[in-house]
Parts: structure tokens; C-alpha cells; sequence
């Protein structure tokens, strides 16, 4: 049972179906590649259900016609932490090609589990920050320290903490408790929560390093 008050499980059977595919360690790089483009469509579903819409007229063929579209006032932001959060905003900008995308530079430090910051490109501040819908890209959710970091990059440019969401493909239990202590109205999406975390930082039974399965970089 998911004890997470915001954090949102995709248990979707064809989330599962090719979760089990990326978790053996027998798929190839391209295979495990199309399996995680197909959970982050019904990732991305979940993430944004929620959106504003405003109604306007359209025009069909036939006649003039009420219909709905997203609000115009509201400005989403893609954010995919380098490098495997590529994989997502593929599909992101695949879904919402008018989306601006804010790409994040960390990685983690091995020996103290924290990240590193090497890129950021995110402006000094935002126009109209309560505008902005953030969504925060990153296969791993594991001790949550990259995740907390990326988030208050959003959070000190003022953006309301409810217009962010992070978007994982597998997430530790104690790396969603520190996100949720630190940031309780960040909603985050995920497609499974695992059982722990081991001594290395890696998240079990997880499926590797995704970035490294992602990119064919695994080194024997």
C-alpha cells in the first residue's frame, strides 16, 4: 500500500507488463529503450490529468462549436535531469510540442551520495512564476537528494510548490519520505515504488543503472 499522501502509483497493466521488461538484466539497450518510452506515456497521462483548460470556439467542417484546450495562461516547463531523463522529455515534447524544456546538469557523487551539479541554464527568475507547471524528469528516484535539489531550483524562483511534479520510472521508499518531508505538495508520479535502498545508494530489486542501460554504456 502506497503510505505516500502525494506520491501517484501508475499500476497500469502495460505499466507493469514492460516494467518486467526493463528490470531484466537480459533486455538489450534498444529494447529497453521502447519499453520505457511506452510507460512514459501513461506516466505522463497520470502527471497531467489535472491541467487548466479554457474553453474557445472551433470551427469544424459543419459548423462553430464550443471546445476545450489547455490554458494559454499557463506555461509548462519541461526539466529532465541529464543524462537519462532524456528518455523522457522525448516523449514529453512528443505530447506537448508547445512545452519549453529547462534540461538539469547533476550527477551523483558516489562516495557521499549527493548530487553534483555541471549544468543549468534555468533563467535568474521567472515572469509570472505562479504560471509555470514544472515537470521534473528522472528515470531513479533513490535517496531523493537529486530530486530535492531540482525541485527547490524551481521552488526559489517562487513557483508554487503544487505546480511541480517529478516523474520517475521506479522510486525508493526513503528517497520519496525525504522528498515528501521536504516538499509535501510536490506531486510525484511513478511507476512502481521498490523495497529499499542498499549500502551503494541503489534502489532494489530496481533495474540498474538506467542511464547506463539506456545509453548501452553498462560496462562488463
Amino acid at each position: 500500500m502506497n503510505k505516500f499522501p502525494n506520491v501517484y502509483v501508475v499500476n497500469h497493466p502495460l505499466c507493469c507488463h514492460n516494467l518486467s521488461i526493463i528490470r531484466n538484466k537480459e533486455t538489450s539497450a534498444e529494447v529497453f529503450r521502447n519499453a520505457i518510452r511506452r510507460i512514459t506515456y501513461l506516466l505522463f497521462y497520470k502527471a497531467t490529468e489535472d491541467l487548466e483548460l479554457e474553453e474557445v470556439n472551433v470551427e469544424t467542417p459543419l459548423e462553430i462549436c464550443k471546445a476545450e484546450r489547455l490554458s494559454s495562461k499557463k506555461e509548462i516547463i519541461i526539466a529532465p535531469i541529464l543524462r537519462a531523463g532524456l528518455i523522457f522529455s522525448d516523449i514529453a515534447n512528443e505530447i506537448m510540442p508547445f512545452a519549453t524544456v529547462r534540461h538539469i546538469g547533476m550527477y551523483r557523487d558516489e562516495d557521499t551520495l549527493t548530487p553534483v551539479w555541471y549544468y543549468n541554464k534555468i533563467p535568474v527568475e521567472f515572469e509570472h512564476p505562479e504560471d509555470k507547471i514544472i515537470l521534473i524528469l528522472d528515470p531513479m528516484l533513490a535517496t531523493g537528494n537529486s530530486a530535492i535539489d531540482a525541485i527547490k531550483l524551481f521552488a526559489n524562483k517562487k513557483v508554487p510548490h503544487k505546480n511541480i511534479r517529478f516523474v520517475s520510472l521506479i522510486s525508493a521508499p526513503e528517497g520519496l519520505e525525504k522528498v515528501q518531508n521536504a516538499y509535501p505538495d510536490v506531486r510525484i508520479i511513478t511507476a512502481h515504488i521498490d523495497n529499499h535502498l542498499n549500502n551503494q545508494g541503489y534502489i532494489c530489486p530496481g533495474l540498474g543503472d538506467a542511464g547506463d542501460r539506456i545509453f548501452n554504456t553498462v560496462e562488463n
